[in-house]
């Protein structure tokens, strides 16, 4: 019985819309890349956040959307060029697009950082592990919304 409902559960996922999509190659090549992409953006979005609370003393609140800034002007442009390459709408449009899912996923990165801070994690570490946990809001915001095919 178990069995059956496995297979009855992965049945209806392979009909759905995310069923599909695990299927095509290419959404998989596209995740690659985004994955690539967001890993340099988290070593530019460290990088800064590093310079400016170890070498400039900056409140780590500024410095992460300071850093937060820099990295996501770096993601845009890499995402838009290569990434999303065909998927490509109106710059400024799909800028601001961008520019909304970068900011709550800032807005979630924030929520993160402190609460690791407060558990007694240092800065820096906590910044690496909230810009990992607050990844998934990024793409999957991006890939439905802001690069999405159809507009």
């Amino acid at each position: 019985m178990e069995r059956s409902s496995a297979v009855g559960v992965a049945t209806a996922l392979a009909r759905t819309r995310a069923g599909r999509a695990l299927r095509r190659p290419h959404n998989w090549i596209q995740l690659l890349k985004f994955s690539t992409v967001g890993a340099t953006g988290y070593v530019v979005n460290l990088s800064v956040f590093s310079a400016l609370v170890l070498g400039a003393d900056l409140d780590h609140r500024l410095a992460a959307v300071c850093s937060f800034l820099v990295a996501v002007t770096n993601n845009y442009l890499w995402n838009r060029i290569w990434t999303f390459r065909g998927d490509r709408g109106h710059l400024a449009y799909q800028g601001a697009r961008f520019l909304i899912v970068a900011v709550i996923a800032l807005a979630a990165n924030l929520i993160v950082l402190e609460l690791l801070i407060a558990l007694g994690l240092g800065k820096i570490v906590a910044q690496a592990i909230a810009i990992v946990l607050v990844t998934p809001v990024n793409f999957v915001g991006n890939k439905l919304w802001t690069f999405r095919r159809g507009r």
